[in-house]
């Protein structure tokens, strides 16, 4: 029986850059690193609130194919490799904190009808969302 997800992926260009941006930050926490044989490095993190899910910091390469891969990173370098959502207390605050601290915003704190939502960019391009959730009805988005 699956329990949860426990393991997400997000493609980065750079391990280590990745990782300090994650960790120094956006206040996640390092989980693991370790080389595995070759060239192939196993880096994680995760949010302290959240220890049963990890992200995995992945440089485009196997198992994907050369294209795949290729692929990967202009997308990235186009910035339009989506990474994941996070849920904020206050989007409007930390906006202003990542701001202070250089992260690039692509969208501003916005009003949308489950919360407040804003969409910045990591150093690698994948677009991250802020949201500030509240209760909502399908009836909010008519």
């Amino acid at each position: 029986m699956i329990t949860n997800i426990s393991l997400v992926t997000i493609y980065c260009l750079d391990q280590d850059k990745a990782r300090d941006f994650y960790v120094d930050v956006l206040g996640f926490e390092p989980r693991t690193d370790v080389s595995m044989g070759g060239e192939f490095r196993w880096v994680t993190i995760g949010h302290p609130s959240q220890p049963e899910l990890e992200a995995t910091l992945m440089v485009p390469g196997p198992p994907l194919d050369a294209d795949a891969a290729d692929f990967v990173r202009r997308q990235l370098g186009k910035g339009q490799m989506g990474g994941l959502g996070l849920r904020v207390d206050d989007c409007r605050k930390t906006f202003e904190e990542l701001s202070a601290k250089g992260v690039e915003f692509l969208q501003e704190p916005a009003d949308r009808p489950y919360g407040v939502e804003a969409v910045l960019r990591d150093n690698s391009g994948n677009w991250l969302v802020l949201v500030e959730p509240k209760t909502f009805s399908p009836e909010d988005f008519a």
